[in-house]
Parts: structure tokens; C-alpha cells; sequence
């Protein structure tokens, strides 16, 4: 991973006052530049083959002008040319992903956040080591061959829920696996998934204060999955199995959420715990993330999994959300990171919260 002394060195070249938001054309960038654009920061898409067309339909969120490459592969090519545009990348989960976190991690570009939580968040061992170190409560691990029950069997990575199954047995678990892939199985909590997202800020004092700086919630959502969210409208699980008809769970778009107040406290009692146990393990883990989580019907809150950046599901609340406007009315994630990196480059400490 690029040092952060490296990254130091470039920063100190950058010309503060003419900072420029960049990222990939796809997955949360229309928010991320209209965010920018209404903090008054230039923007840079990066697309891979010809910039798409729907940005023309939303000028409000078109990026200020494109860099085209030929692949992901091809973005550390261009990483000289965002360097001299002042640029500061914003990471998101396709951008990660296709690129392959490796090759982001290496990519010497300041990038919003702290690149030292990929190695935690990319390998769900680690991932689950850092969140029960939290106190964080999970569903269980189960071994392949003690499957007795319904499991959710999840591939490494973020592949927005391509891959991942549900196994009532060993010889389901062995029907559906890809044994190439890296997995890890875990007990199927019955329930309702929010996912909650959060935005930790090293540099702010005033708020929901941590040890350092403070937490943010900004909003929450659900997933629509295909098919498991329509399926069983096709008849009784056994008559879909039956039928050789199997749930899916690719998410294909996402749906608002607002919890019930009471739960407001347990909200911010698990961003805390991540946000300070990120602290210790690595230094911090700086800016939007989201914990996905299961509410059951006896109040409890397992968290499944977490998401280090911005998530898609913040893509609903470009204008606000009820929660962000109650923090300060049109306030979109994107809008929140590019408010973030203003500040710290006013504060001069725009290397606490780039990597």
C-alpha cells in the first residue's frame, strides 16, 4: 500500500484553494458530484470507455469534465494527470471493486478516508475479528458439514450481493458452491436488514463526540434484491424448490428506512464501537460507512457485515434525509465529504482524513 508519507508529499505540492473531487462514473457518483458542485469543488469523472450519456440528463450532478480509460486497469495510468488537477479521489464500492483493492491500495492518488481499512473489510475473517473485537453482535459462524438449519453462504468482496445463497444443508451448501471462491457461512437471522449509514469525521468537535471527533447517522435503507424480494409471489418455498427455482440476492436498488426512535440510542452505541475499534486497529476508519444489520422482533441489532465508504443506499437521499436534515437540511452524503475535505484543507489538516 502506498505510504502515507508519499501521499503526504503530494498533498503539500496541491493547490488548496483550486481542489478537485474525482471517481468513478458509476455506483453513488451522481451524488458525489452534485455534492461537490454545490460546496463549490471542481469534479472529475473517470469512466471507462465513453462518458455515459445520462449524465447529460442530470446536469446538476455532470461531472466538470471527464478522464477516459479503457479499463480499470488503466486508472493508474492517469494517476499523474489527477495529481496535477489538484485531485482528491473518492472511493465507492464499484471503484474498489473492479479495480481490485490491491491495485487501489497501491494507486498514488490522495483518496478520501484511510486505505488502511481495505485489508480489514476485504477479507471477512478480519472483518468479523474487527467487529467482535467492537463488542459487535453477529450471527455465528457455521462449518459446512454442521449446516442443520438455514445458512447464508457469502463470497469475499463487494459484489453487491452477486454470488451469495442460502443453504438449509450440507448438500445444498455443496450443490450451489463455487470452490474457487473464498466463503464464509453464517446462521440465517430471521428479521427486517437496515443498513445504517454512518459518517465519522476525525476533525469536527461539535456533535455525538467519540474519543476523537464525532459520529454522524445520515440515513438508512433496504436493499431490493432480486429475485428474493418477488419470488415468493410464485407459490410456498417448496413449491419454487420443487421447481427448480432458486432466491437470488442481487441487489438492484434500494428503498427508504426510518427506525423506530427508541432504537436511536443502539444505532449510535454500534457506530461508536466500530468507529473507536477501528481507532485501535488501524488507525481510524474516516468519513461515510455502513453497518448492515438484521432488526429481529425482539429489538436486537446483528450486524452482518460493514461497508467502509459510501454505499449505494445513500443514493436516495440526494437531497436529505430525515435524519441528515436534521443536522442541516439538503445535506446528501456526497455533499458530507466534500463539506469534510473543505474543512480540513481550511484547518490545514487536510492529511488526517486522506490516504
Amino acid at each position: 500500500m502506498i505510504s502515507k508519507q508519499q501521499i503526504s508529499e503530494i498533498i503539500s505540492k496541491y493547490d488548496l484553494d483550486d481542489l478537485a473531487i474525482a471517481t468513478v462514473c458509476s455506483h453513488s457518483s451522481l451524488q458525489i458530484f452534485d455534492g461537490a458542485r454545490k460546496e463549490g469543488l471542481k469534479t472529475i469523472g473517470i469512466c471507462v470507455g465513453q462518458p455515459p450519456r445520462f449524465y447529460d440528463a442530470f446536469p446538476k450532478a455532470k461531472p466538470d469534465e471527464y478522464i477516459v480509460v479503457e479499463s480499470y486497469a488503466d486508472i493508474p495510468k492517469i494517476a499523474q494527470e489527477l495529481v496535477e488537477k489538484n485531485a482528491i479521489i473518492i472511493p465507492h464500492g464499484s471503484f474498489v471493486e473492479y479495480m481490485g483493492a490491491k491495485n487501489f491500495a497501491e494507486l498514488p492518488v490522495p483518496s478520501f478516508g484511510n486505505r488502511a481499512v481495505l485489508e480489514w473489510e476485504s477479507d471477512r475473517d478480519k472483518e468479523r475479528e474487527w467487529l467482535e473485537g467492537a463488542g459487535i453482535h453477529m450471527p455465528k459462524v457455521v462449518d459446512p458439514e454442521k449446516i442443520d438449519g438455514p445458512v447464508m453462504v457469502k463470497y469475499h468482496g463487494a459484489k453487491g450481493g452477486r454470488g451469495f445463497f442460502v443453504a438449509k444443508n450440507y448438500d445444498e451448501f455443496k450443490q450451489n458452491i463455487d470452490p474457487n471462491e473464498k466463503f464464509t457461512i453464517q446462521e440465517f437471522i430471521v428479521g427486517t436488514r437496515y443498513y445504517l449509514h454512518f459518517f465519522y469525521s476525525p476533525i469536527r468537535e461539535e456533535g455525538y463526540k467519540l474519543s476523537n471527533g464525532i459520529l454522524e447517522m445520515l440515513s438508512m435503507d433496504r436493499r431490493v434484491e432480486a429475485n428474493a424480494d418477488e419470488i415468493f409471489r410464485l407459490g410456498s418455498p417448496r413449491e419454487l424448490e420443487d421447481a427448480g427455482i432458486l432466491p437470488t440476492y442481487v441487489v438492484t436498488g434500494n428503498v427508504p428506512l426510518v427506525a423506530r426512535e427508541s432504537l436511536l440510542p443502539h444505532i449510535f452505541s454500534l457506530g461508536e464501537k466500530v468507529v473507536e475499534e477501528s481507532l485501535d486497529l488501524f488507525g481510524g476508519m474516516i468519513g461515510p460507512f455502513c453497518l448492515e444489520t438484521v432488526f429481529t422482533d425482539k429489538l436486537e441489532i446483528k450486524v452482518f457485515e460493514i461497508s467502509a465508504r459510501i454505499v449505494a443506499g445513500t443514493n436516495i437521499y440526494t437531497s436529505g434525509s430525515p435524519y441528515s436534515d436534521l443536522i442541516e437540511p439538503d445535506l446528501s452524503t456526497g455533499k458530507r465529504i466534500s463539506q469534510e475535505i473543505k474543512l480540513a484543507a481550511k484547518l490545514g489538516k487536510l492529511e488526517m482524513i486522506v490516504s
